[in-house]
């Protein structure tokens, strides 16, 4: 594959709400510029960019598709993302690479919930934007009505550069602003035609807003402009390249992706106006092990460094890293330092990605998206530089969980295929996360949504040959008392031989809520020796950990030893375990036990007129509103919520929103179970099995 200089090289990302047609987009700019030699489509499972076989059956992306289109001797290097909320953190890492984010906005759904996400990544992250209009042949699709929504909602003044020709079905073609030229579209191919006549005077007010939006940006074209002198193209594109890179110039087109209407144009201005990787900012991280802050231009000179965002995982050919070289350049046969593993790596071949397929190249240069194989130790968000100047980048930051669901394997024996299967999936996607559960005995599978979980387990079925179920994993309650108690246990027993006896009284005392468990050795005169307190402390703790009432732990006990007895030959460690064990029962019993359940903070996002809806769901669930934020056309609601109740609450939250709904959840704190909500957790753990004395 011919190696391109970075000062021809363009990183785009396809940013959009499920649905508003990146995947099509990516198809029609392959199509054009030859890559392939059809147009595939998301339907039919014959798309570059969506080619795992979960995307194909679900006819939607779940991760970042990568290939290359060259055009008017520029590489287009196309990064089509998620649009789902499941699956946002895979393009929100995307970004990383990205120089520029065309934004794709549905002619007929106007801006969605992940279109507001998405733009507020990008701009959080100062890349410059691009907007595509798309499906404009759809029903309902309304180009000037989207423009305003866009505007009204984004806050920002927007640059449009064609209007429509049409619209609906009758949608052909477009209007480009700057040349004032019209252009119908068949099979993909642009035809100059007349503008028509009753649209004479509504490009002319485009085309004025247009080349004020530009000259604005260029004092000397601004002069030109308003002493009313003719301004030479070349100096407006130049003054259009500027704003869009600087990011004051925010250029709308708009076409029709699965027809390939107003695709070739949106090409001709990425490869003529968008930003290189040259004209990327300066990228900052710190020296290795210390807080220096360290900064590398995006020049071929400086050293190498690079940012892995993206791991795939091939149950044959092993990992695949896909890097973005931050600076310097890359070449096959060397080695890296990896700062966040602190260990080195070495690759062989440099690869381009054109969705499944890879091709070796024979340089990387600054600015570039390439892939290395079988690198042993390197994940998503690792850094990868020269040992000799160490650099360590965090660009990257990994969403928290917001559903969990119990894992089980449907054949014995398989716990291990679970776990070994589910670390390789977590190498590919660290937005999932696997742990066992001390506390329930469970393995925990954790993610973004419970799509995303549902899809994570078709690949460990696919990838690693292991059927499992998930369910609603139980919910972690924990005891405490809200009294002070004391006890006396003496245990003794006689066998024929040595017997065993040790006593001891406890004074057991709540602690302030999260303060955890403390033992206190109040013992005076020997009455237990020495050697014995540490044995109380251990029984203490094993009643404890299986609690009195539901079998849950009991927390934020303080428990003082004041007192107790022994035998010269009788007396052993394992009498002191049991006395203290069941001196700690009976003083909890006397303690006014209580069940507590975890709270946890949620942030939700609904579209306003949902607002009421969900405010009143929260409050069915038990939940404590904590202030509502208008952001754009929607709500942004905190509350306090029991983890009870929203284990399952993704997919209800999607019902009642239409699927716009999105929200994040961290834990904050254990508190009190309503009385009558802890009988009946109390009554369904009686069937455990009896603890043995």
């Amino acid at each position: 594959m011919k190696v391109y200089e970075s000062a021809k090289v363009r990183n785009v990302g396809f940013f959009g709400h499920g649905g508003s047609g990146k995947t099509s987009l990516a198809e029609a700019f392959l199509f054009n510029a030859k890559a392939t030699t059809r147009l595939g489509r998301v339907e039919d499972g014959n798309t570059v960019t969506d080619w795992e076989p979960e995307e194909i059956s679900k006819t939607h992306s779940i991760g970042t598709g990568i290939a290359s289109a060259e055009w008017h001797r520029t590489r287009i290097n196309i990064l089509d993302t998620p649009g789902g909320a499941n699956f946002a953190a895979d393009s929100r890492f995307a970004m990383v690479a990205a120089d520029l984010a065309l934004i794709t906005v549905c002619a007929a759904g106007g801006v969605e919930v992940q279109t507001e996400k998405f733009w507020d990544y990008a701009t959080d992250m100062g890349l410059p934007r691009f907007i595509f209009i798309n499906k404009m042949d759809r029903e309902r699709a309304d180009y000037f009505k989207v423009l305003q929504e866009i505007q009204t909602t984004f806050k920002v003044t927007l640059t449009p550069l064609q209007i429509p020709i049409g619209k609906e079905t009758s949608f052909t073609g477009v209007v480009d602003l700057l040349t004032g030229k019209a252009f119908s579209f068949a099979n993909g191919k642009a035809s100059p035609i007349d503008v028509p006549a009753d649209m004479a005077a509504q490009v002319e007010e485009y085309r004025t807003k247009a080349i004020e939006a530009i000259a604005e940006n260029d004092e000397d074209l601004m002069m030109a402009y308003l002493e009313g002198e003719e301004l030479a193209p070349e100096a407006v594109l130049a003054a259009l390249k500027e704003g869009i890179k600087s990011g004051e110039i925010v250029p709308v087109m708009c076409g029709s992706a699965t027809k390939n209407i107003g695709v070739q144009p949106l090409m001709d201005l990425i490869a003529e106006s968008g930003p290189s990787p040259l004209d990327r900012h300066p990228t900052f991280g710190v020296k290795p092990g210390t807080e220096e802050e360290v900064e590398r231009k995006s020049e071929e000179g400086e050293p190498f460094s690079a940012i892995v965002f993206k791991t795939i995982i091939d149950r044959h050919a092993g990992r695949l890293s896909v890097m973005r070289i931050i600076s310097g350049k890359a070449t096959p046969d060397s080695t890296a330092f990896n700062p966040n593993q602190d260990t080195k790596e070495r690759w062989g071949q440099l690869l381009k990605l054109f969705g499944k397929e890879k091709e070796a190249i024979d340089e990387g240069v600054v600015g570039d998206i390439i892939a290395v194989a079988k690198l042993k130790d390197t994940l998503t968000a690792d850094t990868l530089c020269d040992d000799r100047a160490p650099v360590q980048y965090s660009l990257i930051k990994v969403p928290s969980p917001s559903i969990s669901f119990s894992i089980q394997p449907k054949s014995q024996g398989d716990e291990e295929k679970i776990t070994a299967g589910l670390q390789r999936l977590c190498e590919e996607d660290p937005t999932v996360g696997l742990r066992f559960d001390e506390q329930t005995k469970e393995f925990i599978i954790e993610g973004v949504g419970q799509g995303h979980l549902e899809i994570t387990v078709e690949k460990l079925r696919r990838k690693f040959g292991v059927e499992v179920t998930i369910s609603t994993p139980k919910v972690p309650y924990k005891e405490t008392i809200r009294a002070e108690a004391r006890a006396r246990y003496r245990h003794k027993k006689q066998t024929g031989g040595r017997g065993q006896f040790g006593e001891c009284e406890l004074v057991l005392s709540p602690k302030p809520r999260g303060e955890g468990y403390e033992f206190v050795d109040k013992i005076v005169g020997g009455v237990i020796p020495r050697q014995y307190i540490p044995a109380v402390d251990k029984g203490v703790q094993d009643r404890l950990g299986r609690g009195v009432l539901a079998g849950h732990e009991i927390v934020d006990v303080e428990v003082r030893c004041v007192d107790g007895k022994f035998h010269p030959v009788d007396s052993s460690e394992a009498a002191f375990k049991m006395a203290g064990s069941m001196c700690t029962k009976k003083a909890v019993e006397q303690a006014k036990p209580c069940l507590l359940e975890p709270i946890m903070n949620l942030e939700i996002t609904v579209p306003s007129e949902n607002t009421g809806d969900v405010m009143g769901d929260l409050s069915s669930r038990r939940g404590r509103p904590a202030g509502i934020d208008t952001k754009g056309k929607n709500s942004v609601i905190k509350a306090q919520v029991p983890l009870a109740e929203v284990l399952r609450y993704e997919p209800d939250l999607r019902s009642m929103t239409s699927g716009q709904g999105a929200f994040t959840m961290e834990f904050s704190h254990y508190e009190e179970i309503p009385s009558d909500l802890a009988q009946k957790i109390i009554d369904a753990a009686k069937g455990d099995e009896e603890e043995e004395e």
